[in-house]
């Protein structure tokens, strides 16, 4: 056998020959080349905090020092959940930290928070089936984080159904809420990112939930659970996903597609519009992509002092503020915004093809999108576009549209068709398509 000794190069000689001289100009040549070439990529870490964007005010939990894992969807960490900001029906929850990739990039890794609920009872052999839950808009800043925050009373209502039902829970809180990092609010490749490897945590991750999904969402979270179920087939075939269920699912329309008429109702801008602060938080998600923006840009002096908050406070707190001080859009935005924001909106084409757009409108599973026919936070009018656009892609689409109901009550109410469509998504059972519903 030959030894260490064996394979150590002889010492060079003072009067070297020609040929040690060509090998030892090889060997330079060959570090030259070595160095020169791509080496492993750097370890990536979370980024530092930026108040700026909201960030930090929460647990250590959140904070994630170590090098993180290139592979999406994998369960770091987690920790009991307090009973304030759970749900009643579990049995079991917890806060988790796992793995996803950016939606800026999508390739960048990136660290995720959530949380997991587990229903009472037995669960089914194999496992819990579970539901992956894509929550409405709740703020930019890491404290607006449900894990964190907790959650309204519709959406607590809500998941305690699911959980009686029988479904496991888990529930993301999306790129950049409760960990560092902005959150890019409806940037549908970070969004579905994020819900999709959620369900590869808890699934992988040794806590009893079964490889066998249903995503469903509300609002921002309808449009994650369309653009989930639309990247699942390339971007985590893994996943046994059995169907989506949306509500009030934002939807960008490609312009390819025929042009629509507008809304039928426009709104007064010398009138309280609660709807106002969703654009509030529009700009802030703009400065992420162009940092030169200026409040100053685009809000008048009453409406800036207003439109700052949304960095660092959620939702409710600034429509708690807005409806306080009755803000109108006129007294709110400039009648023709500054130079630079009319120059970044040249290019909002391209950032919505990016970010704003489903990659395909053909989804590889059945999808209940349910739509109140009095929301206008996006109107009914955009979500029944979307059932038969989506319908004419070649998606199993079961439309159901709700008289009288806005974009929040229409959640809970769609309760009585959600359950019955999930079930049958579970069980393999045919869905009829229904892409122009009737109101009910």
């Amino acid at each position: 056998m030959m030894s260490v000794r064996d394979t150590q190069v002889p010492p060079v000689r003072r009067n070297p020959s020609v040929r040690t001289v060509a090998l030892l100009a090889l060997l330079a040549v060959l570090v030259f080349v070595t160095l020169s070439l791509p080496g492993p990529a750097m370890a990536q870490r979370a980024p530092q905090p930026d108040p700026e964007q909201g960030d930090g005010r929460v647990s250590a939990f959140y904070d994630w020092v170590k090098a993180i894992p290139a592979k999406p969807g994998k369960l770091l960490r987690s920790e009991p959940l307090p009973e304030t900001v759970g749900l009643s029906n579990a049995a079991r929850q917890s806060r988790i930290l796992y793995t996803s990739t950016s939606g800026f990039d999508s390739k960048t890794p990136i660290v995720v928070s959530g949380a997991l609920f587990v229903p009472k009872g037995t669960p089914p052999k194999g496992g819990w089936p579970v539901i992956a839950w894509a929550h409405g808009t709740v703020g930019l800043a890491d404290i607006c984080a449900p894990s964190w925050a907790g959650r309204s009373y519709r959406d607590t209502v809500y998941l305690n159904r699911w959980l009686a039902e029988g479904y496991a829970v888990v529930a993301t809180d999306y790129q950049g809420l409760g960990v560092a990092g902005p959150h890019p609010l409806i940037n549908i490749p970070a969004i579905s990112y994020g819900v999709l490897d959620s369900i590869r945590a808890v699934v992988n991750g040794g806590l009893g939930i079964a490889n066998n999904a249903v995503i469903v969402g509300q609002s921002q979270g309808g449009a994650a659970a369309f653009g989930a179920a639309s990247y699942a087939p390339t971007y985590a075939p893994d996943i046994a996903l059995k169907g989506a269920v949306g509500t009030g699912v934002i939807y960008n329309r490609s312009p390819e597609l025929p042009t629509l008429p507008p809304p039928p109702v426009k709104p007064n801008p010398n009138v309280f519009d609660e709807a106002i602060v969703y654009s509030l938080f529009g700009f802030v998600v703009a400065q992420q992509f162009d940092p030169t923006l200026q409040f100053a840009d685009v809000f008048t002096e009453k409406g800036a002092v207003l439109a700052k908050q949304a960095r660092t406070a959620c939702l409710f707190g600034v429509e708690a503020d807005a409806a306080f001080g009755q803000f109108t859009r006129a007294e709110t935005f400039l009648a023709k915004p500054g130079e630079r924001y009319a120059r970044f909106l040249e290019t909002a084409d391209e950032r919505a093809a990016r970010y704003g757009r489903y990659p395909t409108l053909k989804l590889p599973v059945p999808i209940f999108i349910g739509t109140g026919a009095s929301d206008l936070t996006p109107s009914a009018l955009n979500q029944l576009t979307l059932m038969k656009d989506a319908c004419a892609a070649g998606s199993v689409v079961e439309g159901h549209v709700y008289a009288g109901l806005g974009h929040s009550a229409t959640v809970n109410a769609s309760l009585r068709d959600s359950i019955p469509f999930v079930k049958k998504a579970f069980a393999g059972e045919q869905i009829t398509p229904v892409c122009e519903p009737h109101l009910q």
